[in-house]
């Protein structure tokens, strides 16, 4: 491999892991904060996807616009969903969440299915980062898989500051810590875990809408997003944001670097990955922490 080819393919490999932490950033404030096993959250990525596929063609090259205000929508619908169903899970069994969860998983699936039909679709990226700049002599790389990347550190630096440097971001902290301590300080612990969710669904689903650009929409989508992101939760450790930045990272390498040299095992690399880390830290890499 020269120089270029791995350039590129480390490139790939940061953005694909900073794509997943977006992704897996929701999950963990979903399942580690809340106690939730959410298996709807890879339908939240789908709807963000299809959401770009359903507002580019009103939006035209305002993409950032169009990326704000799928984030607002995404937000709501979080907020809605987790008043109308997620609110009455938190004292129930892990069985009852994962039927729920699942039950939603298969309302998604239908309500796309007659909303939008069962073709692939694309969304064009917008016409200021189309194109790619070079990468030596012979290679190049698109700028709008950079933008992504950038897009996705930024968000991170942001949902870093957040949780560590608010009000906001204290409440959730001793939530995952305590919650029956954060109640008794008069903290309204449902509305604050209805925060957290809109927030954790705004996550994924703006995660779609960047990756729907790059890959195609399609039918079911959400479902090898859902479990990568139980990987990525379970080797950062579950409830570390921290974690999960680390461990997405990993995984981007480790899955863009398998499918370079071991094709034909590149499907179980990030699993190994995980066995790994579980023997040496039972906990994850960052434990349980935000």
């Amino acid at each position: 491999m020269d120089f270029g080819t791995f350039l590129v393919q480390c490139l790939n490999s940061v953005q694909y892991g900073l794509l997943l932490f977006l992704v897996a950033s929701g999950l963990t404030l979903i399942f580690g904060i809340m106690g939730v096993i959410n298996l709807a959250h890879g339908s939240f990525y789908m709807l963000g996807a299809y959401m770009a596929f359903a507002l580019s063609p009103l939006f035209g090259d305002q993409f950032i616009v169009m990326l704000a205000v799928g984030v607002v929508l995404a937000a709501v619908f979080g907020y809605l969903l987790e008043w109308a169903f997620f609110s009455y899970l938190y004292q129930r069994d892990h069985l009852q969440q994962v039927l729920m969860t699942y039950g939603l998983i298969l309302v998604f699936e239908e309500l796309r299915s007659i909303l939008v039909g069962n073709d692939v679709h694309g969304v064009k990226a917008p016409p200021w980062l189309e194109g790619s700049f070079a990468l030596g002599d012979l290679m190049s790389y698109p700028w709008y898989r950079l933008f992504a990347s950038a897009a996705c550190v930024v968000l991170a630096i942001g949902l870093y500051y957040v949780v560590n440097r608010t009000r906001l971001g204290m409440m959730i902290r001793a939530g995952a810590s305590n919650r029956d301590m954060v109640r008794g300080l008069g903290i309204d612990i449902r509305r604050l875990y209805r925060i957290v969710f809109a927030a954790g669904v705004a996550l994924a689903a703006l995660a779609g809408m960047i990756a729907a650009p790059m890959s195609s929409v399609y039918p079911g989508m959400g479902a090898s997003v859902l479990i990568i992101c139980f990987v990525v939760v379970v080797i950062g450790g579950i409830g570390s944001i921290t974690g999960a930045l680390v461990a997405s990272l990993l995984v981007g390498f480790v899955d863009t670097f398998g499918k370079v040299f071991f094709a034909e095992l590149s499907g179980m690399g990030v699993y190994v990955l995980m066995a790994i880390v579980l023997i040496w830290r039972p906990e994850g890499l960052m434990g349980r922490k935000v």
